[in-house]
């Protein structure tokens, strides 16, 4: 039987950050759980900065299904956790039963990936103190006030948390966490 990877997701997860790990972790044989608040269909949004713009520019995009709510979430059956970014977790990280999954992941050693906004959740869940963390620089003040050290880097590894700025960097921090779940697997 697969191992378990879980996603997060919410209202206006960011499509790319959320879209390639999916089908990256299927790829490899992973059975991938989507969770949310509820289980039932969100809308993905895409995020660019267009040229001339200082800002963030956010369209609508693809719609994925989240297979499970948060509050019916087992994460000890999971090998590991992606946190997507996008605008869902800014609400998110409002959840104690999403706090509480994550928790149980750095609690345990298990492998998460977090790119972009998906700092937010991880810094509310206060799990990155001490911990070298990459995210969207517009982030960086979550990464400092939760007690991390804020890294401008495509692919930050620091104990079980692997991160990236944004999904141009999917193919640098995915590539180590997909090593981590390896390892973790030959360990578990």
């Amino acid at each position: 039987m697969p191992h378990k990877v879980l996603i997060i997701i919410g209202a206006a997860a960011e499509a790319l950050d959320t879209l390639y790990p999916f089908f990256r972790l299927k790829e490899a044989g992973y059975e991938v759980v989507v969770a949310g608040p509820q289980a039932r269909l969100y809308p993905l949004v895409m995020h660019e900065i267009p040229p001339g713009w200082d800002i963030t520019r956010e369209g609508p995009s693809y719609h994925m299904a989240a297979d499970i709510a948060f509050a019916d979430v087992k994460p000890e059956q999971f090998l590991g956790l992606f946190v997507t970014g996008g605008r869902a977790p800014e609400y998110l990280r409002y959840d104690q039963n999403l706090m509480a999954i994550t928790r149980h992941f750095f609690e345990k050693g298990k492998p998460v990936a977090s790119v972009c906004h998906g700092v937010e959740i991880i810094a509310a869940a206060d799990v990155i103190r001490g911990k070298r963390v990459a995210t969207v620089a517009k982030c960086a003040m979550d990464v400092t006030f939760a007690g991390g050290t804020f890294v401008n880097e495509g692919c930050v590894r620091d104990g079980n948390l692997v991160s990236g700025r944004t999904w141009h960097d999917n193919h640098l921090f995915m590539r180590e966490f997909m090593k981590m779940l390896t390892d973790a697997e030959k360990s578990a």
